[in-house]
């Protein structure tokens, strides 16, 4: 959704610069306490994950009004359409390819039942709100959930395309992103506490973790074979190559979505027209190929440290557009999104069970679903860095089959409320 620049804020900070520094010397100290200077921050961050905090931090200065988390471009441009980017050809320059294809159609079949399970979700929380509370889902209720089942099999670009096609009223779309955001954030804060906990989770499933463990023992024993200590040359050399990839992606994003709106005719269904789907694209494919050239030796001088940085600072900027008080506008559209959220675990949890699949799978293939190409990888990083673009190739998956998707569930919807 467009960001209103020039829309009023009562925040105490307004500067965009002052929140960039407040941001970075927050992810600062996060990550210093979760270093153990004392014993009391070594047990507390045993518990909490620094990644969890890297997200509800930025959220509580939003909440008390410290900073304005909407009307600022520190997420869009700077995090979502530059950092995010350039993180992910870091991410993918070092890329096994070989070896994530061995993870197996298991990862695929958790991913395919995620979206299955926001499918149901959004009929099974439909009839359950009109059952238990019928003005829940009355007048256009139904519009706005099937934007939202764009956002969540897709992503925010799925999310408007679905506005306009079933011409959302924009207050009920404002409502259904306060949900999105809400029960996504939740969903996060969820799996980034128990990829903290996945060994022990696996183990006591009997989760069948060689794929994964075989991968990272790879990735970890060519980096031991390959570490250096960076040079200068080797920094700027990996910040020129993340960030002109970056340049050459938007510059080519751009006219590239326009020729597919002006020439294809399902462009929009596909999000064939969005920008910002190109660049995604475009940065993944750049990073997969480089993976295969010498380029890879990059990963030695840390290239995907760099790009983990990067993450971090895209977690706390989607944080910081978080609203505690708004969650309380519309209740009843909260239990629907909370509903809809359980039925989409439950599935996915199932299918996992059903093919012991590891917890890695459980949560790359809902945030895949959920949280498209800007979360995945970072759900992804917080199991294993080296997995991060595993999350990448999911949540591009997500961003291309969501408008048809979230297309077919509005249909359903339409016909569930009578209309």
């Amino acid at each position: 959704m467009a960001i209103d620049s020039a829309a009023p804020s009562t925040a105490l900070i307004t500067s965009d610069i002052v929140m960039f520094g407040l941001i970075a010397a927050t992810l600062g100290l996060i990550f210093w306490l979760a270093s153990g200077p004392t014993p009391f921050w070594k047990k507390f961050f045993t518990w909490v994950p620094a990644l969890l905090l890297c997200y509800f931090v930025p959220a509580f200065y939003n909440t008390v009004g410290l900073i304005d988390g909407e009307h600022n471009s520190l997420y869009n441009p700077v995090a979502s359409r530059v950092l995010l980017p350039a993180a992910l050809v870091l991410l993918t320059l070092s890329i096994d390819l070989k070896g994530i294809l061995k993870l197996g159609p298991r990862l695929l079949f958790v991913f395919v039942a995620g979206t299955v399970g926001l499918v149901l979700g959004a009929i099974v929380s439909f009839q359950i709100m009109e059952w238990v509370h019928p003005p829940a889902v009355a007048g256009d209720t139904w519009k706005g959930m099937a934007a939202l089942a764009g956002s969540w099999v897709g992503g925010g670009a799925n999310m408007v395309a679905m506005r306009e096609v079933y011409q959302v009223d924009a207050t009920l779309f404002g409502q259904f992103a306060v949900v999105d955001v809400a029960m996504a954030s939740a969903l996060m804060a969820t799996l980034l506490f128990l990829a903290n906990r996945s060994a022990q989770i696996d183990a006591r499933s009997g989760a069948d973790t060689r794929a994964i463990d075989e991968m990272k023992a790879k990735m970890a024993a060519f980096e031991a074979a390959n570490a250096r200590i960076p040079t200068l040359t080797d920094l700027m050399v990996i910040i020129g190559v993340a960030f002109g990839i970056v340049g050459v992606a938007h510059a080519i994003a751009t006219p590239l979505a326009a020729w597919f709106a002006a020439n294809v005719e399902n462009a929009a269904q596909y999000s064939l027209d969005s920008a910002f789907v190109w660049v995604i694209l475009i940065a993944t494919g750049a990073g997969l190929s480089l993976s295969f050239t010498r380029a890879r030796n990059l990963e030695s001088a840390g290239a995907s440290r760099l790009g983990t940085v990067l993450l971090y600072f895209l977690i706390a900027c989607i944080g910081m557009q978080m609203d505690f008080t708004k969650l309380f506008d519309r209740l009843e559209l909260l239990a629907i999104g909370a509903i809809w959220m359980v039925v989409h675990v439950l599935v996915i949890w199932g299918a996992a069970r059903l093919v012991k699949a590891p917890m890695f799978y459980i949560g790359v293939g809902s945030m895949g679903n959920v949280g498209a190409a800007a979360s995945a990888p970072v759900i992804a990083a917080a199991f294993h860095p080296t997995l991060a673009p595993v999350g990448v190739l999911l949540g591009t998956v997500g961003y291309a089959t969501g408008t048809v998707i979230a297309y077919f569930v509005g249909q359903i919807l339409r016909v569930m409320a009578g209309q």
